[in-house]
């Protein structure tokens, strides 16, 4: 799938972790204290729910717990952090720039669309507060790191 700009839809920055934890202003306001996946998404202006299912579908399934395994064949936890950066432009000068993340009205009710699709097919997710400035804390296992886009 393909946005209409031409990008590839829904990005997401999947970490295979052994704990991760996200804080608002000193506050935890999500957390999973067992092995499971940490997920920074992105959307862009186009996005629909049929990419978040996508997305949501392709996180359960994906096979990057210990023993080739997925999150749905073990029942671990995903931390879901919004994070529109991962839509940064930087082929031009020094300074990033966002045109291509969606703005928040567009993006949260997609976030939320990925969260629902992953707890309907019985993943339990914990999530920061979309547009806060968070602090997130993962201990990284492996360290595995995947790109996922839904192009």
């Amino acid at each position: 799938m393909k946005s209409q700009l031409g990008l590839p839809a829904v990005r997401a920055v999947v970490q295979r972790v052994t704990s991760a934890s996200v804080s608002v202003d000193g506050e935890v306001v999500g957390q999973i204290d067992r092995p499971g996946l940490v997920v920074l998404l992105g959307v862009t202006h186009s996005d629909t729910d049929t990419e978040a299912a996508w997305m949501a579908r392709k996180i359960r399934d994906l096979r990057i717990m210990r023993e080739e395994r997925s999150i749905g064949d073990l029942g671990a936890p995903v931390l879901l952090i919004s994070q529109f950066t991962l839509y940064a432009d930087t082929s031009r000068g020094r300074r990033p720039t966002w045109s291509q993340a969606a703005p928040g009205e567009i993006a949260q009710p997609l976030y939320d669309a990925v969260r629902r699709h992953l707890e309907q097919s019985g993943i339990d997710v914990a999530i920061g507060r979309f547009g806060a400035d968070m602090s997130v804390t993962l201990s990284n296992d492996g360290p595995v790191t995947v790109l996922l886009e839904s192009s």
